[in-house]
């Protein structure tokens, strides 16, 4: 559904104008509504998840135990801090400030189509995580399988 890295910038009220090759996906499979939360595994990630896709993942993370202290992390950061934004007549959503804050995303951001949802990346965080190598020691049978 969703591929490519597009730069990104945040305006001055938190907006970011969804790339014109996604608007019409996002309107017509979406209904022009998205839900932004927390990346769980990553700094300075936020997910963009259609709201079907959202409430999968919701209902997964709901389903874990919550007697475990990860799955309550998980549910902090994914449901808890989730929040609905529609794009605007401009092809715009509003990016919450405490979500921006946490993460570190200010005025230039990369977004990153990562088929089912988007991941919203802070500049510094992105390229921090592109400069990074997989070394022979990274590789697991997964990995090897690939035929890149």
């Amino acid at each position: 559904m969703f591929q490519g890295e597009t730069a990104i910038t945040i305006d001055d009220k938190g907006r970011l104008a969804v790339p014109t090759a996604y608007r019409d996906l996002v309107a017509r499979d979406c209904g022009n509504r998205l839900v932004i939360t927390y990346n769980p595994f990553e700094s300075g990630c936020l997910y963009l998840y259609p709201v079907a896709a959202w409430e999968r993942a919701r209902d997964q993370v709901n389903a874990l135990p919550k007697a475990r202290k990860t799955s309550r992390v998980m549910q902090l950061k994914i449901v808890g801090a989730a929040t609905f934004c529609e794009l605007d007549g401009n092809g715009r959503i509003t990016v919450p400030a405490s979500h921006r804050a946490a993460v570190g995303i200010e005025k230039k951001a990369v977004l990153l189509g990562m088929g089912d949802k988007f991941e919203l990346w802070s500049e510094q965080a992105h390229h921090a995580q592109i400069r990074q190598v997989i070394t022979d020691d990274d590789l697991s049978d997964e990995l090897l399988e690939l035929q890149l």
